[in-house]
């Protein structure tokens, strides 16, 4: 099969053929019928720090992708769940069924989770194997270039709704104009949210953030912080938003999103920042403690509500995240893929891989890009 692998620990990939998967008895084997461009791909592709010190030279060679869709065509002996045919996407998150996480429902974060494409070869493949306990089957008139975009969407959804899922009639910030942020902005629309405020800078995809519902927008690199905040709390009555979702992991968007969100109000930290800890000084006291500021870390999403609420919204139509999916590539056109996704001033959102062109033609004609 053909598979884009991380050959050397240098800038790019390499399409290359390689042998179909061996399924130990609990996976399955899935072909692929769409599969989507994530950061974590564009790092692991540039083979920055990040990659160098979580993946390391001497894991690769290693298959690219984790997010996807596809229709299963072989199951393992033990399999019970998941039968031929099905129509699947992947949890990424491979957990543990030991970790004391996986032991208390928490199966998302774990002391030995591992992640699809970082861990174990991933999905920009013609084929890929998983273990059935991460198998989710999609909802038949879901299509592939929505189906493969799940798992970003369901990252969108969880920081969106937290752990309490009380954001109707709500205020909310949510900052970054990259491909999760503009699907948090629809989710945060779809579950109620009263009043959305958008911070970005780059033109072609705040269009995008106001087709997917934001009330507001601030170009945050027109704007000072102080600017910034003055329009903020101008829209909530002085009070600052009940909710703000921190999605760049900038030092300018961590502040912001602090110093807006009201007393008692949640910060999500999605964002993922250069360093850590934090090289810039910040209020401690005065940003969490004093203000009762509640703070929910989002890694992943929550196995399996999460992808049960991303399903009902995409099938019963409440959701409707086209505007974010802007280019559509075959496999074998990956690096323009990568290209649309690391280039500035900024003019892509979700980027799409097919290993058929058929398939790819199809998905064109349904969201109407030539």
């Amino acid at each position: 099969m053909k598979a884009v692998r991380k050959i050397k620990p240098e800038l790019g990939a390499e399409l290359v053929d390689i042998e179909v998967p061996k399924i130990p008895d609990d996976w399955v084997l899935v072909k692929v019928r769409a599969t989507s461009i994530c950061g974590t791909d564009v790092h692991i592709y540039k083979w920055d720090d990040w990659a160098e010190k979580r993946i390391g030279e001497k894991r690769l060679p290693q298959t690219l992708g984790h997010e996807v869709a596809g229709e299963v065509v072989e199951v393992g002996k033990a399999v019970k769940r998941i039968k031929i045919g099905d129509y699947v996407s992947a949890e990424t998150h491979i957990y543990d069924p030991s970790d004391l996480t996986a032991l208390l429902g928490q199966l998302h974060v774990g002391e030995h989770m591992k992640i699809l494409g970082v861990d174990c070869d991933g999905a920009f493949a013609e084929y890929f194997a998983i273990p059935e306990s991460v198998c989710w089957i999609n909802d038949k008139s879901i299509p592939p270039e929505f189906a493969t975009v799940q798992e970003p969407l369901g990252n969108a959804t969880y920081a969106v709704l937290g752990e309490d899922n009380d954001v109707a009639g709500k205020t909310m910030v949510i900052t970054g104009d990259g491909p999760i942020s503009l699907f948090a902005i629809g989710v945060a629309r779809a579950c109620g949210v009263a009043k959305i405020i958008h911070l970005g800078k780059y033109d072609f995809n705040m269009a995008i953030g106001k087709k997917m519902g934001a009330d507001y927008q601030i170009w945050t690199n027109k704007t000072t912080p102080e600017e910034r905040l003055k329009m903020v709390k101008e829209l909530t009555d002085g009070n600052g938003v009940d909710i703000a979702l921190e999605m760049t992991g900038s030092e300018d968007s961590i502040l912001d999103c602090f110093k807006m969100v009201r007393r008692a109000g949640r910060v999500t930290a999605f964002g993922i920042p250069e360093k850590s800890p934090l090289p810039f000084g910040f209020d401690y006291s005065g940003g969490i403690v004093f203000k009762g500021c509640q703070i929910h870390g989002i890694n992943g999403r929550k196995i399996f509500d999460t992808w049960y609420r991303v399903r009902n919204l995409l099938a019963g139509k409440r959701l409707d995240i086209r505007p974010v999916i802007t280019h559509l590539f075959t496999l074998d056109e990956f690096a323009e893929g990568f290209k649309k996704m690391t280039e500035r001033p900024r003019e892509s959102a979700k980027v799409v891989l097919f290993p058929s062109r058929e398939e790819m033609e199809k998905a064109k004609e349904r969201l109407k890009i030539f």
